[in-house]
């Protein structure tokens, strides 16, 4: 039976107290501070606690999730457990009730202070079709792939909250029909629909994190769009990979989804042929059994799964960290492109298109190869919680804006 909230939620919407994820929003003319997504409300943590509801002032005041996330585990669950009781039992809604906040009455911001932030390349399908556009006289997977989870830096500077404005990004890039390189705005942009989970609790240099210990770390998971110049890439990236055909832009969702709020949507993911190197091994199964949506233009894309991702996000800590790199409050690590095996299932352009070669057709009739001055891309994932309810990730969205000159 799904837990019932006196505050009025929808049903379907995801935001229930099987939910409960964490943001920070700012009404005007006030300074930002934490809150909670409750139906269609943000509920005041600040002032909750001020109030004496909840504990303790110094995580909420401010405006980044840094503090709360940096105090462990034990007062993540205590908060959580506390947060479920006070919405649920109706006793408490005359102390609670002042502090809900309409959600279009404040404006949501960057949840957190972004550390390192890290992309990994971890659907097999999504790597499969890259290499088969790049690379079609050879095999499309690189003898490391399912070795272990390829992935690269990014940059944190450019880590934005959802609904920055995406200005096009220029660089070198060799157009079609020319050797030589010149300079000028991306003529193939693209968007990159994926999943993050950001590092809580940190750990020391020279000591590794193992998959097992994934909770203990790790605080929740965001949406994110790794937005890509696909010209300026494919020339920069020989002989060491991205640099600002990915540094310009990413988007993260305003709403972080604690870790135990999608524990009733794991599940298994794909078999692991051949079985991964003992440190990333995983005993639990750590699938997750989310349902992106890509919206073009408030239209339906593409629809891709994410339990079909072959690298886990435990796997993905355990090999980020194995070499001794220390994690940091905020680090920001992105699963790649997730993609399943359909067509409609692809998480970019690169993919729907087959690099420009066949036109996405959009429901208004105009076709796209890439993405193009004000079109909108929205990102929205929905799991499986509780007793037969949802949960939401929200969504996080961006409008393409023109270079600048």
């Amino acid at each position: 039976m799904t837990t019932v909230s006196w505050v009025e939620v929808d049903e379907d919407g995801g935001f229930g107290v099987e939910n409960l994820p964490y943001g920070v929003f700012a009404r005007p003319g006030e300074l930002p501070r934490v809150g909670v997504a409750i139906g269609e409300h943000v509920l005041d943590l600040a002032a909750l606690s001020a109030a004496g509801v909840v504990e303790d002032r110094r995580y909420f005041a401010s405006g980044s999730l840094n503090a709360f996330m940096v105090a462990g585990r034990a007062a993540w669950k205590a908060n959580r457990a506390r947060l479920v009781e006070v919405l649920t039992d109706a006793s408490y809604s005359e102390r609670v009730e002042p502090h809900l906040i309409p959600v279009s009455d404040v404006e949501l911001q960057r949840p957190f202070e972004v550390a390192d932030f890290v992309d990994f390349f971890s659907s097999e399908h999504h790597a499969v079709n890259a290499g088969r556009i790049f690379r079609p006289q050879r095999e499309p997977l690189a003898p490391n792939w399912k070795r272990l989870p390829v992935a690269y830096h990014g940059r944190s500077g450019t880590v934005y909250p959802s609904g920055t404005p995406i200005i096009r990004p220029s660089g070198q890039r060799v157009t079609p029909g020319e050797e030589e390189p010149s300079f000028g705005p991306s003529l193939r942009l693209d968007f990159e629909a994926e999943v993050g989970f950001v590092a809580g609790v940190p750990s020391a240099a020279g000591r590794r994190v193992t998959a097992e210990a994934f909770r203990d770390h790790v605080f929740g998971f965001v949406l994110v769009n790794d937005w890509s110049a696909r010209d300026l890439q494919a020339w920069e990236s020989t002989p060491l990979g991205p640099f600002l055909g990915k540094s310009f832009a990413t988007s993260i969702s305003p709403w972080v989804v604690p870790v135990a709020a999608l524990e009733p949507a794991r599940v298994s993911p794909p078999v692991q042929d051949p079985a991964p190197l003992p440190y990333l091994r995983c005993d639990e199964p750590w699938g997750i059994d989310l349902h992106l949506e890509v919206l073009i233009n408030g239209r339906v894309a593409a629809r891709p799964p994410f339990a079909e991702m072959y690298w886990t996000p435990p796997q993905q800590l355990a090999h980020a960290t194995v070499n001794g790199a220390p994690l940091r409050t905020g680090d920001l690590f992105a699963s790649g492109t997730v993609s399943g095996p359909e067509r409609d299932q692809r998480g970019c352009m690169l993919e729907l298109t087959w690099n420009g070669q066949e036109p996405l057709e959009l429901d208004d009739g105009t076709k796209r190869t890439f993405l193009e001055d004000g079109d909108t891309v929205t990102l929205r994932a929905k799991a499986p919680g509780s007793s037969g309810s949802r949960v939401t990730l929200g969504e996080v969205t961006g409008t393409v804006h023109p270079a600048l000159p």
